[in-house]
């Protein structure tokens, strides 16, 4: 079994737990109706390389199976039951690096509500203390400021620009990265969030 897969993460009315082949409906509803929000930050196959998943069957199939090889950890965010956005780990790198790239995105139905910044600190923390990891990544491009604010909220600090690093929404994009250590958060990301998912006020 996958050191950290599968878990299942809660913090009140919100839940983070394997992506599963049910959310099928509920997960083409959420795309469809936050089409227009979602496209321009959705990645795209440039030409020559291969295509990527046609059906959300063929999705979670691929999911899963990187899951089960330990490269990543697909997580379907849902609140009160219903389904409402993804976080997934990528690209986990297990021996001296203990590294992974963390991607996220909301249904526009349930955006601003702080949903998003406390379900990306849970998986974090999961990252960290259940599955061992050392380091994790975010990049994100600088004209996304809905998911700017996620890492503003969360405190995680900017360590870089890579120019034309993924293909996003029909070009290759330059993001931000952004990225934390376990050191860098000793009580976990969780906690740098009140209640109500907004970040501590510094009284200094």
């Amino acid at each position: 079994m996958t050191r950290g897969w599968p878990a299942e993460l809660r913090d009140g009315e919100l839940e983070v737990r394997p992506l599963a082949r049910a959310d099928g409906p509920a997960w083409r509803a959420a795309r469809e109706r936050s089409r227009h929000w979602l496209a321009p930050w959705d990645a795209t196959v440039p030409p020559g390389a291969d295509a990527r998943p046609s059906s959300y069957s063929q999705l979670v199939r691929n999911l899963r199976r990187a899951a089960r090889q330990g490269t990543t950890m697909p997580f379907a965010i849902t609140v009160d039951g219903r389904f409402a956005g993804q976080v997934t780990v990528n690209n986990i790198v297990r021996g001296s690096a203990q590294f992974a790239s963390l991607g996220y995105w909301i249904d526009h139905s349930y955006a601003g509500r702080g949903l998003m910044p406390r379900a990306v600190a849970l998986v974090i923390d999961h990252c960290f203390f259940a599955a061992g990891l050392h380091r994790i990544e975010i990049c994100i491009r600088p004209e996304n400021t809905n998911s700017l604010r996620v890492v503003e909220k969360l405190g995680v600090r900017e360590i870089g620009l890579a120019p034309r690093f993924l293909h996003i929404d029909g070009a290759w994009r330059d993001h931000r990265i952004f990225a934390v250590t376990v050191e860098e958060a000793p009580g976990g990301m969780r906690a740098r969030l009140t209640a109500d998912g907004e970040p501590h006020q510094s009284h200094e």
